[in-house]
């Protein structure tokens, strides 16, 4: 095993086209790192250039203490799993997974032993003897890894392999991945354009946009403390909502004026974010992510200026939960930040709300309990967690905390 670092790696194809500008990242030996991004941000260029598919054009790239930049594919020592299994349709079971040994001549009761291995890992033992015409889709996509697994290599590189499947069964297959890599230890590159499947598999994640890295951290501190106004608003489902609010100096604190309402921000507020103080009087972006608002009926107790009034647009009752799509006098964040933001992400609704630019409305989605009765068309009051808002510059897009936060890395 070893870990993979690109030292200020970049591809810029013959038309001028640069898909990765300057990639700094370092993935620990044994890390199930994800690389997470709209389509088009590099990641999967990212990837292919490890694998050896892709030339680099500048910078340099190296696998344990090897720099690999003009090292062949099969001399990395790396294995990786497509999203189309690429599977030998005329070999059974045992045969596809047992295929590269085959051709490297690895002694027969090797070849036994290591399949078999796999297949135990994998549950896959009473299906050896099967052909992939035979299997469902997430057996194949075992298969797939079993190829991999008994090769032993230094590191995986795992292409949106569960993009085929139907959603229950990529549930199922995330969390399994996600045990057989931390079983095995091996260093795993994976990289997917789904968030939620980032979340829930990476030790890290790291979040590219148009061919720059935009912040690599644990799954927690993106969430809790994204870098920018792209990745507060990619992370998290549903979106975060963004809206332009006021910071005004308020009985010896600090409050978010947004339209004619005030949510005061209470001393933990300025305490996580220190240098919100300098923006007193100032325009900012704030961010509430749907999670941290709730129906005033269900959180009675939430305190008057930690409540902000609207208008039932949409809701979506789903069992545990209602999403409800509701909107608010207020200016809704239009920066060129969030327009691009809303056509990375390839959010309709999103784009069309910034083209109209109403500036006295606002759209914002919360997650009430199941047990709220708010109705469309009618008013409604919610409660918002105030230590969980999110402050950003609109000019940079940068997020406010306590300084001017480094572009990157946690």
């Amino acid at each position: 095993m070893a870990g993979v670092t690109f030292d200020d790696v970049t591809k810029t194809y013959p038309d001028g086209t640069t898909a990765v500008n300057a990639l700094n990242l370092e993935i620990d030996d044994g890390e199930f790192m994800v690389l997470v991004g709209p389509s088009g941000c590099g990641k999967t260029t990212a990837l292919r250039m490890v694998a050896g598919l892709e030339d680099i054009s500048r910078g340099r790239l190296l696998i344990g203490d090897r720099v690999v930049n003009h090292l062949p594919s099969r001399d990395r020592d790396i294995a990786m799993v497509f999203q189309s299994y690429a599977l030998y349709p005329h070999l059974s079971v045992y045969e596809n997974i047992a295929f590269g040994l085959k051709i490297k001549k690895v002694p027969k009761d090797e070849i036994e032993r290591r399949v078999n291995d796999a297949a135990r890992i994998l549950g896959l033992e009473s299906f050896l003897k099967r052909k992939p015409r035979a299997l469902s889709g997430g057996q194949r996509q075992r298969v797939a890894m079993g190829r991999a697994i008994v090769r032993n290599p230094q590191a995986f590189l795992m292409d949106e392999p569960l993009s085929n499947l139907d959603a229950k069964l990529r549930v199922q297959m995330r969390a399994e991945i996600a045990g057989i890599q931390h079983q095995l230890g091996v260093t795993t590159i994976y990289v997917t354009h789904d968030q939620i499947e980032a979340m829930t598999m990476g030790d890290r994640v790291a979040v590219m946009r148009k061919g720059e890295l935009q912040q690599v951290a644990d799954p927690q501190t993106l969430y809790d403390r994204p870098v920018n106004l792209f990745v507060g608003g990619f992370i998290g489902s549903p979106a975060m909502n963004m809206v332009e609010a006021t910071l005004e100096q308020q009985n010896g604190g600090y409050a978010a004026k947004v339209g004619e309402q005030t949510i005061g921000l209470g001393p933990e507020t300025l305490d996580a974010r220190p240098a919100l103080g300098t923006y007193a009087g100032r325009t900012v972006v704030l961010g509430i992510r749907p999670e941290d608002i709730e129906d005033v009926a269900l959180a009675p107790d939430t305190r008057g200026d930690h409540r902000l009034k609207g208008k039932v647009d949409l809701t979506e009752a789903l069992g545990s939960e209602i999403m409800v799509h509701f909107s608010i006098e207020a200016t809704p964040a239009t920066t060129e930040e969030m327009r691009e933001l809303a056509k990375d992400v390839g959010d309709e609704r999103a784009m069309q709300e910034l083209e109209k630019g109403e500036a006295g409305r606002a759209d914002l989605v919360g997650r009430f309990g199941a047990r709220s009765r708010v109705h469309i068309g009618e008013p409604v009051e919610v409660a918002v967690d105030t230590r969980a808002l999110h402050f950003f510059d609109p000019e940079t897009g940068l997020g406010i905390y306590d300084g001017t936060p480094t572009k990157g890395a946690e």
